[in-house]
């Protein structure tokens, strides 16, 4: 086997004009050997010419007041490397087509040269940047515990942040997360360096309030068509009303910045794409550029914010219902502020705005001690995020009746469909039928700030003034729960119930009781919001979940995975991608009464059915690829609520809180190399599918180590400097993923050793107790 991948690796090198001494150098754990045989060899000499990267890669806008001198600057000419000693074969492997980003990150961080650094440094603006962007969670570590590294990626960085304010964002909340255990000591070299970044950033996308006010009030004259709400195009606006005052204060709009009572928290005052002029210029297809100097990050900033405290405030209460109450009302004030030029960043490369977060569709998550909860963001699709169209808000009057259309149409499971035998809820409002007049009381208080029998006057300033009794109020909300179908409470379920709902019927539900259905490019996105949570390792194990199912997809092998996006905002929040269409198998259970075989039955039809046999195989590849992950990246806290089952029958794994040198209590109890019951093995059938099982497994096994390098670099970036409790072990958590791989055994040892694998897990007394024991103390069945 290492025959055969050497000869595959000689193959590529030649193909490229790369000498066979590359192959030494191509592993991240023998560069720096490499480089001490390089040292003993008498260097050919080579006609090679001198290979200059363009100036334009590498060089900044000098015109911008916020860039100095040594960002823009590179440390040394990097065609040095073709005079330097044995090194033109690496010239030529960095110009070599299979050159990609994963070998450009193991050379930065293995490569002590500053040639090569400063070379890879600029190779970098040659890389697709979908590509770059995945790898930058390794980049900003490097950046913040590596000073050689973040002098030459600097210039890149701030190329980006120059350019994207979404990318801007990111920096920003890696640069918080992964430099927190550095803010104690502000001595730090590594500190400084981040905060020394941040500040750029900033200073690209922010100015002082006085000068935008200064600048804008000059110019009142030409805003006299400006509106305080939000435009979009012409063809857009068919249904909405829009009112156009004659005078725009910007001194009521500053001050309201991050303040969801005003009605313009996210509104940074900036007038050039709402003026006449940027209407006009964006019917007529011109791009509209800011020229008021408005602050480009405030916004996002202020609605991120507001989510995460959202959920440190539902932390604080102590039943399910009060925390459903307070984030009813915490989504109702919020929806006074939408639309706005505000997104999910989980789903940036489709550029949206957010226009509406429909209140009754959002859940509180079980969990224990910490509140998640899900939203259901209603947006609209732009061109890009710093200049697009933003939509006019709907009158007050038509979203009350939108809001009362939406509360008559509560989800309910139709007979015969996938959550068949698994009562589903929209909202997970309480386990009780019965709705207390003194929770009706108390929601109408929080949800609209009643002091008294007083009337509430709509904040719609473009329009006039709705009064809307208090006494409809409650009377509304007491009719929507009624309407609310409940189900048992279930205290640990990380699947809330909001997720059981097919995806395309909680679309079609919400688009039509929403005043902003109508429009072509209205979408529907959800997020996970965590906070108290460090999602850092949660993060790692999405892209090593991403690079695996690459690799097999690159290597034809039909494993399947469901890695989800996350995005750290800070080492304790962040958002997740919810997987839909999903039940775990804890809810099967519970809810069902029926084995996992008899639900496949129910669900997908007898078992000679092709409906049954198509779930089947996808149980199958799916089982095999987690049961991979499991052992490579040792997964642990394997119970029934972390697993989910989807509507086509694949497996599926979530919470990655504890992998690699990392256990629950650090206990250690999970022995087994991965969690496999005979419950799953009984919908597998007979040994044909058995046998088919373990095939895939030794596949992967094969496949995946074929590429170990790029997996084993990940994790060693991340591992240098990090506090994170899944590195414990130092050194010896990435040698012995390493040893996972055996990378010494042929290709029959490895089956020899899948078969063992696969026969101690399904017989593994570890999972039987640990299974037990969950039960007992959480009530996971």
């Amino acid at each position: 086997m290492s025959l055969q991948l050497s000869m595959e690796v000689l193959k590529s090198s030649k193909s490229c004009g790369v000498k066979a001494e590359v192959i030494l150098v191509h592993s991240p754990h023998s560069a720096r050997g490499a480089r001490r045989n390089e040292a003993q060899k008498t260097p050919e000499k080579e006609e090679t010419q001198p290979i200059c990267l363009e100036e334009e890669t590498c060089q900044m806008n000098n015109n911008n007041e916020n860039y100095d001198e040594e960002d823009v600057k590179p440390k040394r000419n990097v065609s040095d490397l073709t005079t330097l000693p044995g090194k033109s074969f690496l010239l030529r492997l960095f110009e070599c087509k299979l050159f990609d980003m994963s070998m450009a990150l193991t050379y930065l961080f293995n490569s002590k040269e500053s040639g090569v650094q400063s070379y890879i440094g600029n190779k970098l603006f040659q890389f697709p940047e979908t590509e770059v962007d995945f790898y930058l969670p390794q980049l900003i570590s490097m950046y913040i515990h590596m000073q050689d590294v973040a002098h030459v990626i600097h210039p890149y960085l701030l190329q980006r942040c120059s350019k994207s304010v979404d990318f801007s964002l990111k920096c920003v909340w890696l640069l918080d997360a992964y430099s927190c255990h550095l803010r104690s000591s502000s001595a730090s070299t590594d500190h400084s360096l981040s905060s020394k970044l941040k500040a750029k950033i900033f200073a690209q996308h922010s100015r002082s309030i006085s000068r935008r006010g200064h600048s804008r009030s000059s110019e009142s004259h030409s805003q006299d068509c400006h509106n305080k709400g939000h435009y979009r195009s012409r063809s857009d606006t068919i249904g909405l009303h829009q009112h156009l005052p004659s005078t725009y204060d910007v001194s009521c709009i500053q001050p309201a910045l991050g303040d969801v009572s005003s009605g313009h928290a996210f509104d940074n005052g900036c007038p050039c794409f709402d003026s006449c002029e940027g209407r006009v210029s964006q019917i007529c297809g011109r791009q509209v550029q800011c020229s008021c100097d408005a602050p480009r990050l405030s916004p996002q900033l202020e609605f991120i914010r507001i989510l995460i405290q959202v959920s440190k405030t539902l932390t604080s209460l102590r039943s399910k219902e009060a925390k459903t109450s307070r984030l009813l009302a915490e989504l109702t004030s919020l929806n006074h502020n939408l639309p706005a030029r505000v997104w999910l960043p989980l789903y940036s490369e489709r550029p949206h705005y957010i226009v509406r977060i429909p209140p009754s569709a959002a859940a509180v998550l079980n969990s224990k001690d910490k509140a998640p909860y899900i939203i259901y963001c209603e947006v609209v699709l732009v061109d890009d995020l710093t200049s697009g169209t933003l939509v006019a808000k709907a009158s007050s009057s038509s979203l009350l009746r939108h809001s009362r259309s939406e509360d008559n149409m509560i989800y309910t499971p139709r007979d015969g469909g996938v959550t068949n035998g698994v009562q589903c809820n929209g909202t997970g409002v309480n386990s009780s039928n019965s709705v207390s007049d003194e929770s009706v009381e108390s929601m109408s208080i929080e949800c609209w700030s009643v002091e008294s029998e007083c009337d509430v006057t709509s904040q719609d300033s473009g329009s006039p003034p709705v009064y809307i009794q208090a006494a409809d109020i409650r009377k509304r909300l007491s009719e929507s729960l009624l309407n609310v179908p409940h189900f048992s409470h279930d205290p640990q379920d990380p699947s809330a119930a909001a997720l059981k709902e097919p995806w395309s019927k909680k679309e079609l539900r919400i688009k039509e009781s929403s005043p902003y259905g109508h429009l072509p490019s209205w979408r529907l996105m959800a997020a996970i919001v965590k906070s108290g949570d460090d999602l850092r390792q949660e993060l790692l194990a999405s892209q090593l979940l991403t690079l695996l199912q690459k690799i097999w997809d690159t290597e034809r092998v039909p494993l399947i995975l469901h890695p989800y996006k996350i995005l750290c905002l800070s080492d304790d929040s962040g958002l997740i991608e919810p997987i839909l269409n999903t039940v775990s198998l804890h809810q099967i259970k519970k809810n069902s009464q029926l084995s996992l075989l008899e639900y496949f039955v129910k669900e997908f039809g007898d078992v000679n059915s092709e409906g049954f046999l198509v779930a089947q195989k996808n149980l199958v590849q799916s089982t095999a690829a987690y049961s991979l992950v499991c052992y490579l990246l040792q997964v642990k806290d394997r119970h029934n609520g972390n697993i989910l089952l989807s509507s086509q029958g694949h497996l599926i794994h979530i919470d990655f809180g504890f992998i690699l040198s990392l256990s629950p209590k650090n206990l250690g109890f999970e022995t087994s190399p991965f969690k496999l019951t005979l419950e799953v093995v009984q919908v597998f059938g007979g040994t044909d599918m058995f046998c088919y099982f373990k095939i895939l497994m030794l596949q992967g096994l094969i496949a995946a180590r074929k590429h170990m390098d790029k997996i084993l670099s990940l994790v060693e970036i991340m591992r240098a400097g990090s506090p994170l409790p899944c590195f414990k072990s130092g050194g010896a958590t990435v040698q012995n993923l390493k040893n996972r791989f055996h990378m010494s055994l042929t290709e029959e040892q490895l089956q020899v050793l899948v078969d063992k694998l696969v026969d101690s897990s399904i017989h593994s007394l570890s999972t039987k107790l640990y299974d037990g024991f969950q039960y007992y103390t959480n009530g996971i069945l």
